[in-house]
């Protein structure tokens, strides 16, 4: 297959076809033609002018119409880590963007798809005696291919409007982009007249075009003319966009005049709303294609009459930071703006032009340069040949050319060889159809088409292979293999899960389950994984080769990543499991017990429900047996969650649910010694490959601190669970939290290092967290370091966020802050309140449980010593601990609040 142009919309459509075919398994020989040295620059991204900016926001130039933060990720990891989707990014840089995805496609499709770069021309095209499209190359050689993408880009320009006698002359410049066209402009300097007009510039044109030349020929002592039919430029994107609008519910309308009635009033509907044209202008263009294709021609002639400009000039504008250069350049008047044409021009005797203006307007000019942008159809040797030979005809109106859903047509309006194109050649099938938005689709499109025709999708092989469970997996044996390995990682909670699910999705790029299972794992598991990708891949992948329980699981994880509510993805997974409960990667989602990224407000009677119903489809597998255990101890049924832990671990040693389980066991019982002895035992041994290993240190380390073995806890603290062995959110959970209680049961003396457990978590964790139980962490870490205005961001964040960060966070914060301030009274009132709400952030009771000893020592603070010994003796009947007893032994016999050492409950 062979790609004749790697400009944008080549290097596009070589992305998709080798993605689609690694995808597929489809073996391709692809051959991409162009002189330029490197894809994906063409015209348009070769300028290396950083005042060329992009013309659409960086969230909306993504290679992959599923993933439209591809570009804003690429830039955030090469250089720009600020970037957000609504800037405006250099055209360079997008070139160069383009130029990595294609690199890395190639990289991914190794051994299906083999790539050749040609760094010549193609001039001519003819059918062989097979009907195979020939291209004939510049360099005297030829090939013959399957099929041809004709990935030109747009019309050259034509200067058709220009008198005889300026394009016949030397200060004329047809084309500003080709090489060195601009260097005499850029690096000398025209002195032949007195007062330095000889330096002047004439831009035909007040598109995109000329405000790009405007600016890279803006000189103090230079004046920029530019002339046009409309003397207006692109408008401005708006600095702050206005919220989205739906796109008008009658838009099918019968006629122009209906559809223009209906467009303006929407528009009037965007002001009034808004304050603003763009969002009603915006929504527009999903549909404009296809209210093309509904108007008449002679609509379509009317509309390009009458609104043809003033669309143009609102569809395609200039990046905020552009239009303020501009405007600066005009204030100046260096930038002169003209309506009208381009009646005369004069040689005069220093070589320099007079223009006169179709208003009479004369104007000096050292240069006249044409800005008017691509012609109405393709002029170089290739489409002239095929024009010819009439293999190809103008598409409406002149523009462009013919197509049949990018599929050239003939003369005789039939389509003859494989020959397809896409992007601005289509301009007159579609009208909109020459940004990237528009163009990716296509490419990807077009992939699909292209792969088919030639290829038809093969019948899945009646047997597949299994997963560890007896459910079959859509892929081969070795990816297979690598994703049993994965899964068999998670239900053990080992580390390792996502790279074995790395080396399924190598082996076949076309397993959604394995790309599916990389996107929950990043989303939910804290995997180094790039989610968007991860998930965009498993969509595509899902729509060529999956079967019903696989899509059925993609669109769980879809769900769950994107849903606005929780409920969304919560629904989706219930009904998945109900129609595939073997489905053991789906039901560990569903029952976590140490990521707490399961179904919200899934209460354990339920979860019960959920994994007794699913236990039968293992027959006896261990995995619903350790998910049991743990839910068994969140009843307080210990005695049967240890049955059920003890007869996991027999059959699977390394199997962490069920150690979780006998953790908290052991914990709730008041079990300390043996529960410490026993884990730390483990986590020495079959757990020093657990993914959550800092959360069973966690666990010894309370069994510590409830032994009141101080230094053991600091050594606990510093050699498994400091800043650099722990990070991310687990920081937060385990070490935060930690040092907080430490710091309270007097087992960490003076100041902790809870600012550096901070600045191991990334800001968004700690200020904008996304779940109640992350943000309750997060309180206490603030806390524990006394940074009382983080706190109340904490708080302000969190009284704007989901219900349950409204109802118990926020005023959780407010007790907190209290603390801080020594208004233990306060503190002690607010914290009371909440212990019956609690239960709402999620995790466990031993988790929750920093704040009732949070509670303890505000009560003691406050001098409510009666209050504090009447907590500190639930506790103990709950379970017995050392820490406690020495606790309400320091009170006092008679509750005195003298005999209180409040300085040890201040931050």
């Amino acid at each position: 297959m062979a790609i004749v142009g790697a400009g944008a919309a080549g290097t596009l459509t070589a992305v998709q076809l080798c993605e689609t075919a690694a995808r597929r398994r489809t073996p391709l020989r692809l051959v991409l033609i162009d002189p330029a040295p490197e894809a994906g620059r063409g015209t348009a991204y070769a300028t290396t002018d950083p005042r060329h900016r992009l013309n659409v926001p960086a969230g909306g130039m993504s290679c992959y119409p599923d993933d439209p933060g591809h570009f804003t990720r690429w830039l955030c990891r090469h250089g720009e880590p600020t970037v957000r989707p609504a800037d405006f990014a250099t055209r360079y840089r997008y070139g160069a963007y383009l130029a990595d995805t294609l690199a890395r496609a190639v990289v991914h499709a190794h051994g299906t798809v083999a790539l050749q770069r040609l760094r010549t021309r193609a001039e001519a095209c003819t059918p062989t005696s097979d009907g195979r499209p020939e291209l004939l190359l510049a360099d005297g050689t030829s090939m013959v291919a399957d099929a041809v993408v004709l990935a030109t880009g747009p019309a050259g320009a034509t200067a058709g409007w220009a008198p005889p006698r300026l394009r016949a002359s030397e200060r004329f410049v047809r084309n500003p982009w080709a090489p060195g066209a601009l260097d005499e402009l850029l690096t000398r300097r025209n002195t032949g007249a007195d007062d330095g007009a000889g330096a002047d510039v004439l831009l035909v044109g007040t598109g995109l075009t000329a405000v790009d030349l405007a600016l890279t020929l803006d000189q103090p002592d230079r004046t920029v003319h530019a002339v046009s039919r409309t003397g207006l430029l692109p408008q401005p994107h708006a600095l702050s966009p206005a919220e989205p609008m739906a796109a008008p519910d009658d838009l099918d309308a019968p006629t122009l005049s209906a559809l223009r009635r209906t467009v303006y009033r929407h528009i009037g509907r965007a002001v009034r709303t808004h304050g603003d044209w763009r969002p009603a202008l915006d929504s527009l263009r999903p549909h404009t294609a296809r209210l093309w294709h509904s108007l008449t021609p002679g609509e379509r002639a009317a509309f390009l009459e009458r609104e043809g400009a003033l669309w143009n000039t609102h569809r395609h504008r200039m990046a905020p930071v552009t239009a303020e250069a501009v405007e600066r350049a005009r204030t100046a008047r260096r930038l002169r703006l003209h309506t009208g044409r381009i009646t005369g021009t004069a040689a005069r005797p220093d070589g320099t032009l007079l223009v006169t203006l179709s208003d009479g307007t004369c104007l000096e000019a050292g240069w006249v340069i044409d800005c008017t942008g691509p012609g109405p159809r393709p002029e170089d040797p290739l489409w002239r040949r095929l024009f010819d030979a009439d293999a190809a005809v103008p598409g409406p109106f002149g523009l462009g050319v013919a197509t049949r859903d990018g599929r050239l047509v003939d003369a005789s309006g039939r389509t003859g060889p494989a020959l397809f194109t896409l992007g601005a050649p289509r301009r007159g099938e579609l009208w909109e159809t020459t940004a990237v938005p528009e163009i990716r689709a296509q490419a990807a499109d077009l992939a699909q088409r292209l792969l088919t025709l030639l290829v038809p999708p093969r019948r899945a092989a009646r047997r597949r292979p299994l997963d560890s469970h007896g459910l079959p997996l859509s892929t081969h044996a070795e990816a297979a293999a690598a994703h049993r390995s994965g899964l068999e990682r998670v239900l053990k909670v080992r580390s390792g899960a996502a790279d074995a699910f790395r080396r399924a999705v190598a082996l076949d790029p076309g397993f959604a389950l394995g790309h599916a299972a990389l996107a929950l794992l990043g989303h939910e598991g804290g995997a180094d994984v790039d989610v968007p990708r991860a998930l965009a891949d498993a969509r595509r992948a899902a729509r060529d080769r999956a079967d019903e329980r696989e899509r059925s699981f993609v669109d769980v994880v879809d769900r769950r990543v994107r849903a606005g509510t929780p409920d969304a993805g919560a629904g989706a997974l219930l009904g998945h499991l109900a129609a595939h409960p073997a489905d053991a990667l789906a039901l560990a989602a569903a029952v976590p017990t140490i990521a707490f990224s399961g179904i919200n407000d899934l209460d354990t009677a339920y979860a019960l429900k959920l994994v007794e119903q699913a236990s039968p489809a293992y027959d006896g597998h261990w995995f619903p047996a350790s998910l049991l255990a743990f839910l068994r101890q969140e009843q307080g049924r210990r005695a049967e969650a240890a049955e059920l832990a003890h007869h996991a671990l027999a059959a699977e040693p390394a199997a962490g649910h069920a150690v979780h389980a006998l953790a908290h066991v052991h914990y709730e019982s008041g079990a300390h010694a043996k529960g410490r002895d026993w884990l730390d035992a483990w986590v020495s041994g079959r757990g020093r490959g657990a993914v959550h290993r800092a959360h069973f240190s966690w666990h010894i380390a309370l069994h510590e601190l409830a032994l009141d073995d101080a230094e053991a806890v600091r050594r606990r603290w510093s050699a498994q669970l400091a800043p650099g062995r722990v990070t991310g959110v687990r920081a937060l959970v385990d070490s935060g939290s930690l040092l907080w209680r430490a710091r309270l049961s007097d087992s960490w003396r003076g100041r902790t290092p809870a600012s550096d457990v901070l600045d191991s978590v990334a800001p968004e964790h700690v200020e904008r967290p996304a779940t109640a139980f992350t943000a309750l962490h997060a309180a206490v870490a603030l806390t524990a370091a006394g940074d009382l205005p983080a706190l109340r961001r904490l708080r302000d964040h969190a009284a704007g966020a989901d219900p349950v960060q409204r109802a118990v966070v926020a005023p959780l914060c407010e007790a907190l802050a209290a603390l801080v301030e020594e208004r233990f009274a306060d503190a002690a009132a607010g914290l009371t309140a909440l212990l019956p709400v609690l239960t709402r952030v999620g995790g466990s009771a031993a988790q929750r449980e920093v704040v009732e000893e949070t509670l303890f020592h505000a009560l003691v603070a406050a001098g409510r010593c009666e209050a504090a010994r009447r907590l500190l003796t639930t506790r103990l009947d709950r379970a017995d601990a050392p820490r406690d007893r020495r606790l309400l032994a320091e009170l006092g016999a008679a509750g005195d609040p003298a005999a209180a050492d409040v300085s040890r409950y201040v931050p």
